[in-house]
């Protein structure tokens, strides 16, 4: 993989900044052929700044759908996704702070619906992680600030959105392969992630009758600002070299599974999991 021999830089605080990778992440390839599979709607992303989000975002766009896009404070990043947007011909709400915030989260979705009138789709995918290789290392706070972030926001937003969700929309959430196979330096990250497999799986038979679907994505190894920001330098060398390709994936290569189960496409998938992870065998 091209990150490998560029020896891309660590960067030092989470979630980190994509405009200062090098290399850059794609965020959607240059093939990509969209087919208005959401035109008319409005999708609300957490994280949708960068990475995995912003590759989302501009895919929704590329298909449609007006974006709100919620993220901590990384300004740059939020009105480069936002230019991609609009590039595309729709709008693009950015809506800056912190999802570990129940009132906050309350406060974007109403944002959102009143900026352009519905929701349709609900993104969960902010997320954090720490590694640590010894589980004491473990304190209270970074548990308390994992699981705020990867699993309450995501039934915080949950939550919010389904006050304006109705029958025919949806609710993707990003949770991980980490969730299906064991990661021994990031216990608490992969505890949130199967927490979110759970909650997905909990949520779609919840939401049934009402004709709301739940389902989700499990990226592998995926080249974003969160593996810079918190991994050492020698594991972003060689990130990615544990799959059966033998790299990690791009944000282009996880927009399309979005676009699959935000669409009508997916009208008869919930409660599902998405694996895209570069062939990594994976159980449940």
């Amino acid at each position: 993989m091209e990150t490998k021999e560029k020896a891309p830089k660590k960067q030092h605080r989470q979630p980190g900044i994509e405009a200062k990778m090098d290399p850059a992440p794609q965020y959607i390839k240059d093939s990509y052929k969209p087919a208005e599979k959401l035109l008319g709607k409005v999708a609300l992303i957490t994280g949708g700044d960068s990475g995995i989000g912003r590759a989302v975002a501009v895919h929704f766009a590329e298909e449609g759908a007006d974006v709100a896009i919620v993220y901590l404070d990384e300004d740059v990043d939020a009105e480069t996704t936002r230019d991609l947007v609009e590039a595309t011909g729709k709008k693009c709400l950015l809506i800056k702070g912190d999802v570990k915030n129940a009132a906050f989260c309350k406060t974007a979705v109403s944002q959102t619906v009143k900026a352009f009138g519905q929701l349709n789709i609900l993104v969960n995918n902010a997320g954090m992680q720490f590694p640590q290789k010894d589980v004491k290392a473990i304190d209270e706070q970074q548990l308390d600030i994992t699981f705020r972030t990867n699993i309450f926001a995501y039934f915080y937003f949950a939550e919010a959105a389904l006050q304006h969700l109705k029958e025919g929309d949806c609710i993707i959430n990003t949770t991980s392969v980490t969730a299906y196979r064991s990661s021994p330096s990031l216990i608490d990250y992969s505890s949130t992630k199967g927490a979110i497999t759970t909650f997905t799986r909990s949520l779609a038979t919840n939401l049934s009758e009402k004709g709301i679907r739940v389902n989700g994505v499990a990226p592998g190894p995926v080249w974003t600002p969160l593996i810079v920001s918190s991994f050492d330098e020698e594991k972003i060398k060689s990130f990615g070299n544990e799959t059966a390709m033998k790299r990690a994936g791009q944000p282009s290569e996880l927009g399309p599974a979005y676009v699959f189960l935000a669409s009508d496409d997916a009208s008869f998938i919930t409660g599902q999991v998405i694996h895209v992870n570069g062939g990594e065998v994976v159980n449940g």
